[in-house]
């Protein structure tokens, strides 16, 4: 071979090499070298307290001795620990699936996991002991297999492998490839026979490094062991295609909670899998997954769940007689019996969609949880024939559902849907702090789903459809007794969100506390006093606070520097982050006004102040205003934040960020008063 041939022979083969070295994982499990304690810091964000080296999966069909298919994961992840606030990786969870029929469970097999610290240039090993690992109940369904790493400290490396065998095939494993901590490599395969039908349901913002899917033949030799002996076992072998499905992400940023964000589990680049039916060769298809309709059937009919709301339940009749009684229409009937709930029964919290007992023994127990007082209060609608349906949805902080598929486990709250005269009423009744038609924000995350026996309709519940307004005044006069002396008052407007968490605050932490908290907001030479609330007392009503407010000054200064935001502006840009992955959302449409009038004080004339604005953000979609004015004895300001949405993809994030630096900074600026000569 010519040195020429031989030249270009090796070029192509080390481009070759390194093209396979990037579509393969670079960390070969079970082999730690001292080179690789070292990680660069150009390399990936170190400061997280751990870095995962590489998290690598893979799910597989077996066919087993019960005439039948077991699914086998396999799991294999090594860690470097940078410093101490990565310490909780060191505590390994391995769920596995327990059936509440015959108590059979997943089984863990093959479990190794290893600590690695490099000492004097060398590699230590340390091996976690048998003893070492626990199994809990975590629920009905599920227990874990949990342990902690031996030997762990700044710098160490650490390496689990495990294998799960599944009898249970809905129960093909997820994989996230994004989480609280960076990830260099992170990959996902699973082998899918032909014969099981499954969707596959992805999220996340961040494209696939590597995405492939190839088919090979599979050959699956299915005993099932009968009575006899081996020599009478049932024998077949099934031939199919054996679709791999591969999934890898490099260098995966770590995923941190920002302002605004709904959950975290909202956005993870993740991927899920759902069984939805069976077809083998020479045999009909046989479907698993549900619909809606028969979903919501089953569950209306569900002793845990609706089938109390189908009774009679005569035993609500004394009192539901005693509430409505002055009630002349259904709406009035409806409002008695929702105020009674509500005012009634302690929510003892959020547990999910199933009842814990009886709708009558929450009644007589006059407490439950939120999902059993609305579904008390559904019943007690339908008993005065009222048309009233209970709807399940997914909590801000729980996650999004899916309108398509009904997976049930992702629903964890039920609020009532209430009909009058063709107008539909939403209802909370577990929260004292709502009013009726009210709704808390963390209701509003997408998809619900009405419960009915005649229907199973989707409902929507978004942010952008809530509009919150606050209106804050605030007028300033020249104290007539000390000199350089503001005095004058504070009225506050809130929206309906914000009144209903001043309520809430004050049920759970008293009005003195919500008092003070308001007071801390102005120290200094500011002084509050004489607060005086509106409609703290009515639900059904926006709050409103009116207090007197003074301002300590003095005249003996040539310059005053006075920022006319005293305090109300937004004092932060709560986008922090130079960069976010995910949207922005924001819990409602923000309409914030303030106003403020001033005597220009006495001996004194403006030396500068701000110039007037107005900036839109994206065209329609927001506007910041900041008007001022002035006489030769007072000035008005007039400041407006609006955004006409609450949802703002990642693409918008920068201009975002932008524009609460630009608010930021022009509410900052101050109107210099110069003493005349």
């Amino acid at each position: 071979m010519s040195l020429k041939y031989f030249a270009t022979y090796a070029a192509t083969f080390l481009f070759l090499a390194n093209l396979t070295a990037q579509n393969n994982c670079p960390v070969k499990f079970g082999k730690i070298t001292p080179q690789d304690f070292n990680i660069q810091a150009a390399e990936v964000d170190t400061t997280s307290g751990a870095v995962i080296l590489a998290d690598v999966g893979s799910s597989s069909f077996e066919a087993n001795n019960k005439g039948w298919f077991c699914l086998v994961y396999k799991h294999e992840c090594r860690i470097k620990i940078t410093n101490k606030s990565g310490f909780d990786l060191a505590n390994v969870e391995i769920p596995l699936y327990i059936s509440t029929k015959d108590y059979s469970e997943e089984k863990l097999d093959r479990l190794k996991a290893y600590s690695y610290n490099l000492e004097n240039g060398q590699v230590v090993e340390t091996k976690l002991k048998e003893d070492a690992i626990f199994k809990d109940k975590k629920d009905a369904n599920h227990v874990v297999k949990k342990f902690t790493m031996p030997a762990v400290k700044e710098g160490t490396i650490i390496e689990y492998s495990y294998t799960v065998v599944s009898n249970f095939l809905f129960n093909l494993q997820d994989w996230s490839f994004q989480g609280n901590y960076p990830c260099l490599w992170s990959e996902y395969k699973v082998d899918l026979p032909e014969f099981f039908e499954y969707v596959f349901l992805s999220q996340g913002y961040r494209a696939y490094d590597i995405k492939t899917t190839i088919s090979s033949l599979g050959i699956f030799n299915v005993r099932r062991q009968v009575n006899g002996g081996a020599s009478s076992d049932d024998n077949f072998t099934l031939k199919g295609n054996v679709n791999r499905t591969r999934w890898v992400m490099k260098n995966v940023t770590a995923l941190k909670e920002e302002p605004y964000t709904s959950s975290l589990r909202n956005h993870l680049s993740k991927v899920e899998f759902q069984l939805s039916g069976y077809r083998f060769p020479d045999q009909p298809y046989e479907a698993v997954m549900s619909n809606w309709q028969k979903v919501s059937q089953s569950l209306f009919e569900d002793e845990q769940f609706g089938a109390d709301i189908n009774r009679n339940n005569n035993w609500l009749n004394d009192t539901e007689k005693q509430i409505t009684q002055a009630a002349t229409n259904d709406l009035d009937k409806a409002k008695n019996i929702y105020y009674y709930v509500k005012n009634n029964f302690k929510n003892l919290g959020t547990r999910g969609i199933y009842l814990t007992k009886t709708i009558k023994e929450i009644f007589n127990a006059k407490s439950g949880y939120a999902n059993e007082i609305n579904l008390l209060l559904v019943a007690m609608l339908q008993y005065k024939n009222i048309k009233a349906s209970p709807i399940i949805l997914s909590t801000v902080w729980h996650g999004y559902t899916n309108e398509y598929y009904p997976l049930l486990q992702r629903y964890n709250y039920v609020i009532v849907k209430l009909t009058i005269d063709n107008i539909n009423y939403y209802l909370d009744a577990s929260q004292p702090y709502l009013g009726f038609n009210k709704l808390a924000p963390y209701c509003y995350n997408g998809h619900a789903r009405i419960i009915d026996k005649k229907e199973s309709s989707a409902v929507f519940f978004y942010a952008d459809s809530l509009a919150e307004s606050k209106v804050t005044s605030v007028m300033l006069f020249n104290d007539e007794k000390q000199a350089g002396k503001w005095v004058g008052n504070i009225c506050v407007n809130y929206g309906y969100i914000e009144s209903s968490n001043t309520r809430r605050n004050m049920l759970e932490n008293g009005k003195q506390a919500v008092e003070k908290n308001f007071k801390e907001g102005y120290t200094g030479e500011f002084e509050v006093d004489n607060l005086e609330w509106q409609n703290i007392d009515s639900c059904e009503k926006t709050v409103g606070l009116k207090c007197d407010f003074s301002i300590e000054g003095s005249d003996k200064s040539k310059i005053i520097y006075f920022n006319p935001m005293i305090r109300n502006g937004i004092g932060k840009n709560p986008f922090r982050a130079i960069e976010r992955e995910y949207p922005v959302e924001m819990p409602y449409k923000i309409n914030e006004a303030y106003t403020l009038y001033m005597q220009i004080p006495a001996g004194y004339e403006v030396d500068e102040m701000p110039k007037s604005v107005r900036v839109k953000f994206n065209d329609d979609e927001g506007v910041f205003e900041y008007i001022i004015s002035k006489t030769d004895a007072e000035i008005n300001i007039s400041c407006l934040i609006k955004f006409n949405k609450a949802l703002f993809m990642p693409e918008d994030y920068e201009a975002l960020r932008n524009f609460y630096d630009y608010i930021l900074k022009k509410q900052a600026e101050n109107i210099v008063f110069k003493k005349k000569n």
